[in-house]
Formats: C-alpha cells, sequence, structure tokens
C-alpha cells in the first residue's frame, strides 16, 4: 500500500510580527541617536566661535600695545572676515573715553553670531577687553550661562 504523505517545509523568511519589532526597535534607537548627533555637530560647530573670538581679541591687545588704545573708529584690528568664517559671523563694537594720549577706544566687545538657517543659527557669543566671556542668546534647549561660553545642552560651559 503506498500511502502518499504530503510534507510541507516549514516558510522561509519573517512574520509580519517579527519585522514590526524589529523596525520599532530601530525607531526607538533612531528617536535616541540623531538628536544626541545632532548635539555632537553643533558643538563641533560652535569652536569656530570660540577660537576666532580669542584669536581677535589677541590681536586686539596687540593693536593696543603698539597704539594705547583699541582704535578710533570702533576697534583698531579688523575682525575676522565672513568669507574666512563658516558659520559664525564676528563684530566689534568700541566704547571711546580717554584725553590725550589714550584718547581713543579704551573698551571694545566682540561678538559672534551664528549664521541664519544653520546648526549655529541663535547662538551668540562675545568676549571683551578685560577677557570677560558671556553667552548672550542661544537656541531653544541650551541653557544660558552669561560668565561663559556654553558649549552643551544645559548650559555647561567649556
Amino acid at each position: 500500500m503506498n500511502s502518499m504523505h504530503t510534507h510541507r517545509e516549514p516558510a522561509a523568511g519573517f512574520t509580519l510580527i517579527e519585522l514590526m519589532i524589529v523596525v520599532a526597535i530601530i525607531a526607538i534607537l533612531a528617536a535616541i541617536a540623531l538628536p544626541v548627533y545632532k548635539n555632537y555637530i553643533t558643538r563641533s560647530k560652535l569652536s569656530e566661535a570660540y577660537n576666532n573670538l580669542a584669536a581677535y581679541r589677541v590681536s586686539m591687545e596687540q593693536y593696543y600695545q603698539d597704539n594705547r588704545n583699541y582704535g578710533t573708529t570702533a576697534c583698531g584690528a579688523p575682525a575676522p572676515a565672513s568669507s574666512t568664517l563658516k558659520y559664525f559671523a564676528i563684530t566689534c563694537t568700541g566704547s571711546a573715553s580717554g584725553t590725550g594720549a589714550t584718547a581713543g577706544y579704551q573698551a571694545y566687545l566682540a561678538t559672534a553670531t551664528g549664521n541664519t538657517g544653520g546648526l549655529t543659527a541663535g547662538f551668540t557669543f562675545t568676549i571683551d577687553n578685560n577677557n570677560t566671556q558671556a553667552t548672550t542668546t542661544v537656541p531653544a534647549g541650551w541653557g544660558a550661562a552669561t560668565t561663559c561660553w556654553v558649549d552643551r545642552p544645559g548650559g555647561s560651559c567649556q
């Protein structure tokens, strides 16, 4: 007697439930990793402001040593050109005071402002002739600190 047994091979592949679980796990990991990565990239771009403000302060102090003032038209040393900066624009304003040999600008405030439309938009850092560093504005989610340059969300400073 010949009996024919039908043997069914198990289906190869994944069930819909298994695929949904994998997609859910990937979505959870992406929801955590992407904001952290975005903050990491933003922090790397902030260094342009820190480095250029510090270098500009050195230029201003060298100018002061040569001229005994910070300039007669706002700031004596030229600010870094916007063509050399990618994420920030640096400006300088002076404070006029003094007479005689010290006439001219005896104080200044250099400001780095984040370019609009990028990750640095909303950031404003300053430094003055007394080397007072400050963060005057930050985007939402970053805590402001008035006595240092903020480099992390929550207002932490370098």
